[in-house]
């Protein structure tokens, strides 16, 4: 992930004080909203980890024949990378 988990949940708890200010949400329990946004910021960033470690084990049962066809690892990532956020619709 780009951020620390630490700097995730401050961006969240600033995030719900700052809609709360601003009169965009009400909640009486402004803790709980924290937690949830955090956790789903946390989701959405750790999507391109996920991401990638689907790329490395894909890239690992075809190890032998990139190997025996010569083929860049790294070129090779980003094209299998590039098909999977295709194929989860994400924006990176």
């Amino acid at each position: 992930m780009l951020f620390s988990k630490e700097y995730v949940g401050y961006l969240a708890r600033q995030l719900v004080v700052r809609l709360e200010k601003n009169g965009m949400i009400a909640t009486e329990n402004a803790a709980a909203v924290s937690e949830r946004v955090n956790a789903a910021l946390v989701d959405e960033l750790s999507l391109e980890d996920r991401i990638n470690d689907e790329v490395r084990i894909i890239l690992e049962a075809y190890s032998e024949e990139m190997q025996r066809s010569g083929a860049n690892y790294q070129e090779m990532f980003k094209k299998v990378k590039n098909e999977l956020v295709r194929k989860y619709k994400a924006v990176l």
